[in-house]
């Protein structure tokens, strides 16, 4: 299973090596967009199928950015490794931000998926060498603007920044707050970031510069350039500099985008002033972010649903099963074939409600369906259909009460909660597995599945529709 680890200043520089090969063009695939905003998106990465995987936290809810290959990395693996993920740990999968370009991939991989794409989110994407010259009519409102700052400030000049400047730096940042227009906690969180971001200028994972007049710093600007396209995470310019913002950007992109075929300037945060600004640059495009949030057949459920079969029913557990279940989950000698120990998942103390309260959750979180299968009314073991593959798939397992076992009961309930899974709830594929010493478990299995596989501990069946 994936493990993820916090991204910091210390280890940014993995990340890096991912993101500037980055085809994806939005400003969520760079470290700088990471660490600046690590307080909002909590994120943290794992490696898998050669290629990054970075899982976001925003307000409670967890969901992942598009895997970013390495030359050799393998997405739809990586996919498939958050996937198995969200199934182990009880999540449903969502991948965030996916760049427009990159949909088809998933939606032709899943079935069943919500997807979202809001206008607030998109960033603003210009051509580098329209930003480098404003050329032509379309530009000459900036053309005027640089004119005249360039009266005004006739000796400022544009100027590289390394992390040797901090002095510097922080003298333009306590200028800037002076003339801060702006109250919202929004806007002084953003400022306070990008103070804090140009202290990472020591990586070398950014490009930096200023517009400097007499020593004194005028506008700043930090960016990082990823596959081909260069992110601006942080454009600040004085407000007693009329001129400086458009001053800055041709000068920046004059001398950092000449590698580059894009420039990104970020979303506008719904803020009506950057939008009209931004706009005013000319975008070529505006890069959609789009938002999967996966789901499952099971989804349609309302409720557990009854099935019958010509000795048995099954349907969902009740109160008054309490302690016939309670047995079932607390045999170690026969659950040793299921493949689960309670233990590993347990917090707490265990109560007389537990496993049912467990049951009762998952189902809640569509992540699982727990039959409970009877004869002649009495509890005497349970069918389970759980591990989503969020492609159709999921996993089937029947265990039955040792006083009942050896007459074909688990056979029985198997089959037909297997049949229900392909026929009516409309799944593509059911799978199983059962430990090679078991054979109780094989000759049930091999009855009404095909064998698709094997390895040191157990044998694999899959049932198609």
């Amino acid at each position: 299973m994936l493990t993820f680890t916090p991204v910091t200043p210390e280890n940014g520089h993995i990340l890096r090596t991912y993101y500037e090969s980055c085809p994806y063009r939005l400003c969520e695939y760079a470290v700088g967009t990471k660490l600046m905003w690590s307080g909002y998106l909590n994120p943290s990465f794992a490696e898998a199928a050669g290629c990054l995987i970075v899982r976001n936290e925003i307000e409670g809810e967890v969901m992942f950015d598009l895997p970013v290959p390495s030359p050799e990395g393998d997405v739809d693996a990586a996919l498939a490794a958050i996937e198995s993920y969200c199934t182990a740990v009880g999540l449903r999968p969502v991948i965030s931000v996916v760049p427009q370009e990159e949909t088809a991939l998933l939606c032709s991989r899943y079935a069943r998926v919500v997807i979202t794409s809001k206008r607030m989110w998109k960033d603003y994407l210009y051509r580098a060498e329209d930003l480098a010259n404003f050329a032509g009519r379309r530009y000459s409102g900036q053309r005027n603007h640089i004119n005249k700052f360039r009266k005004e400030h006739p000796d400022a000049r544009f100027v590289e920044l390394t992390g040797a400047d901090g002095s510097r730096l922080e003298a333009f940042w306590q200028a800037y707050e002076g003339e801060f227009q702006k109250d919202s906690f929004n806007a002084r969180r953003e400022l306070r970031y990008a103070r804090e971001t140009f202290r990472l200028l020591d990586t070398g994972w950014f490009r930096a510069g200023a517009l400097e007049e007499d020593g004194r710093l005028l506008a700043v600007c930090l960016a990082e350039k990823s596959g081909d396209t260069l992110i601006i995470h942080i454009e600040k310019a004085l407000y007693s500099a009329p001129g400086a913002y458009p001053a800055l950007v041709q000068a920046f992109a004059g001398r950092f985008a000449a590698d580059c075929v894009w420039i990104n300037r970020e979303d506008d945060a719904r803020d009506k002033g950057l939008r009209t600004s931004k706009l005013q640059y000319l975008p070529a495009e505006l890069g959609s972010k789009v938002h999967f949030a996966v789901g499952s057949e099971l989804d349609d459920l309302d409720a557990v649903p009854r099935l019958e079969t010509e000795r048995l029913v099954l349907d969902g557990f009740t109160e008054a099963d309490k302690g016939a279940y309670n047995a079932l989950c607390l045999d170690d000698a026969r659950n040793r074939w299921w493949g689960y120990d309670y233990r590993q998942d347990l917090h707490g103390e265990l109560t007389e409600d537990y496993f049912l309260n467990v049951v009762r959750e998952d189902f809640a979180k569509r992540m699982a369906v727990n039959f409970a299968v009877r004869l002649e009314g009495q509890l005497i073991g349970e069918a389970v259909l759980y591990n989503l593959d969020w492609r159709g798939g999921a996993e089937l397992g029947c265990r039955i009460a040792p006083a009942c076992a050896g007459h074909g009961y688990g056979t029985e309930a198997f089959a037909a909660a297997a049949e229900w899974a392909l026929y009516r709830l409309g799944i593509d594929r059911v799978v199983a597995k059962c430990y090679k010493e078991n054979a109780a478990s094989y000759k049930m299995l091999a009855s009404c599945m095909r064998r698709n596989g094997e390895d040191e501990t157990f044998y694999y069946f899959i049932k198609t529709v």
